[in-house]
């Protein structure tokens, strides 16, 4: 970022995201609110009466301006409005910069040492911003910075294999248990390894394996966040895991947290923003994905297209995932994809064929992923439970009740005691769609036992 002594620093800040005055204020307010602390009036006066020195930021708006701007909360108290603005873009190089290690670590030890507010809120981040975020972690992983080591503890290869090993063990738990009651453990275990990375005296493919599971585990509280509904908080960590893939030189982990992102943005925000989410990890991981990788994110794109309504296009990166997981699993696979194969991605494809508009089709692709490899509803529960009431609204469209309850009765056996708000307002979706027909005796019943 330049920046001019004669420009204020919240000029050069806001023109950065590609805002005018009036938008600035809009996002400022979302993230205001965001932060808990009520709504910020959105006018342009007051952006431009800020920019022009004619008057200061209130304390709650000055936070929510670092928040916006992914600059640690905690330098607002080392100097004066709009000082420590000034120090921020004069620091763009290093806080700011994908791959830049001493800014990647100011933002991981920000993040964890206060977290996000536990609150459940929308999307914070714009198009532009995600856009510009984006390529600065494919230049990044271009670049291959070498990570320097000058911390007191020694990290050995042996302990980063501990820290993996435990991140598997904290991706199956949130198969198991939901993510409700995983996100405290997710965030200690994000801040533990942070903290090693803080104090870490290391080799340089040591160094570059610590990252990449500091990337991981921020991944890992993204998507807890998002699955529970905290959606700005899932934003944040998100942010902090392409920063960490990128400092490791890491575009796996780095694709593979885009490709989670784009859940949020088509789930929450703008689902255009996904297929590019999906289609920048694609290009950035051409030369190195596996087979299996590159099926996870052709379904990915598949489900995001189907989401922007794109029939032809969803229809072709779902023949793409089919036949990249034509190829078989190797040796090389990252660990953490042991979720990908063909009953995933025939779910997938009932799920977009659901939202489409055809529900036959949803159905017999709902019923070949069973017929693939549905190993009881122990496994993957939670996952089970949407597919399922997405089954169960098949159904209902081509009023088939009968079909309809005994698979929104499927669902809830699946979700038993995970607790996880994705699911849960999936089946609510369910049920109000049901509600319509209460009148009848088997999804009266079903209503009644399940209120």
């Amino acid at each position: 970022m330049t920046t001019s002594s004669e420009r204020h620093p919240l000029v050069v800040l806001r023109e950065e995201l590609g805002l005018s005055m009036a938008g600035y204020a809009r996002e400022l307010d979302a993230v205001h609110r965001s932060l808990g602390l009520g709504g910020l009036a959105h006018e342009r006066q007051k952006i431009y009466r800020w920019e022009k020195g004619l008057a200061n930021p209130e304390p709650s708006a000055q936070q929510a301006i670092a928040v916006l701007h992914g600059i640690p909360v905690a330098l607002m108290t080392e100097k004066p409005w709009p000082e420590w603005l000034a120090s921020a873009c004069g620091r763009a190089d290093e806080a700011h910069t994908f791959g830049c290690q001493k800014g990647t670590v100011e933002m991981l030890s920000d993040l964890a040492a206060g977290g996000p507010v536990d609150r459940r809120q929308f999307l914070i981040m714009t198009s532009a911003a995600l856009g510009s975020s984006v390529t600065g972690w494919q230049d990044a992983v271009e670049a291959m910075a070498v990570p320097s080591s000058n911390g007191r503890r020694q990290i050995t290869s042996g302990m980063v294999d501990h820290l993996e090993q435990r991140l598997d063990h904290l991706r199956h738990l949130d198969d198991a248990v939901g993510s409700s009651q995983l996100r405290e453990l997710a965030v200690a275990e994000f801040g533990f390894i942070v903290g090693l990375v803080k104090e870490a005296r290391f080799d340089e493919a040591t160094g570059r394996r610590l990252y990449s599971a500091a990337a991981e585990a921020a991944r890992c509280c993204a998507w807890v966040h998002l699955d529970d509904g905290f959606h700005a908080q899932a934003e944040r960590y998100f942010d902090v895991s392409l920063r960490a893939s990128a400092t490791a030189g890491d575009p796996l982990t780095g694709a593979y947290a885009l490709s989670f992102r784009a859940i949020q943005q088509y789930t929450a925000g703008d689902p255009r923003d996904a297929v590019a989410l999906v289609e920048a990890a694609r290009v950035q991981t051409k030369g190195q994905a596996t087979p299996r990788f590159r099926a996870m994110l052709a379904a990915r794109a598949a489900r995001s297209h189907s989401k922007a309504g794109d029939r032809r296009a969803c229809a072709r990166a779902l023949e793409e995932a089919r036949a990249y997981l034509g190829a078989g699993v190797r040796d090389d696979d990252p660990a953490y994809l042991y979720w990908v194969d063909l009953g995933e991605v025939e779910m997938i494809a009932g799920s977009s064929a659901l939202e489409l508009g055809d529900p036959r089709e949803a159905i017999r692709r709902f019923g070949a992923a069973i017929e693939a490899n549905y190993a009881g509803d122990d496994q993957y529960p939670r996952t089970h439970a949407i597919y399922l009431s997405r089954l169960a609204d098949a159904h209902l469209t081509l009023r088939d009740l009968d079909q309809a309850v005994a698979a929104a009765e499927h669902a809830v056996r699946c979700l038993g005691g995970v607790e996880s708000a994705r699911s849960t307002a999936t089946l609510a979706e369910l049920r109000e769609k049901l509600n319509v027909h209460r009148r009848v005796a088997c999804v009266r019943e079903f209503l009644d036992l399940t209120a």
